[in-house]
């Protein structure tokens, strides 16, 4: 092989690199500065907006797999386990207000953390313990 042909193929193989680190980035790291749950669909809050630190609180309750929190929804609208919505935001699936018998994103968010804070017997289940004045 040529040495501009070996450059050009080094510099070829750079640029899907760099693409591919560009594209992937955003998913790698959208949480890794979260310290508040997202409520911009709300708009005016009743209470004060819960505090959350992601990484921090995954490191706490031994969580890895993204699809504990982050789960998809199959075919029929059913809650899918197995597959992760990582990247998508909570709203993307939960409308604030809901006409169709899905839930509701309040309530998902709700159901999402008092459930497994009462299954794993740890973390805060009431209203004042989440939306500290």
């Amino acid at each position: 092989m040529k040495k501009k042909q070996k450059i050009q193929l080094l510099a070829f193989m750079a640029m899907i690199a760099a693409l591919m680190v560009v594209y992937m980035a955003p998913v790698a790291f959208s949480q890794d500065d979260m310290t508040q749950v997202p409520v911009d669909a709300f708009g005016k809050l009743e209470r004060p907006q819960v505090a959350f630190e992601h990484d921090a609180h995954n490191e706490k309750a031994e969580l890895e797999d993204c699809v504990v929190c982050h789960h998809s929804k199959t075919d029929d609208g059913k809650r899918d386990m197995e597959n992760s919505s990582e990247g998508e935001t909570c709203e993307s699936c939960h409308a604030v207000k809901r006409s169709d018998g899905g839930t509701p994103l309040m309530r998902a968010y709700h159901r999402q953390c008092i459930d497994c804070h009462k299954k794993s017997l740890k973390g805060p289940v009431a209203c004042g313990e989440c939306h500290k004045k």
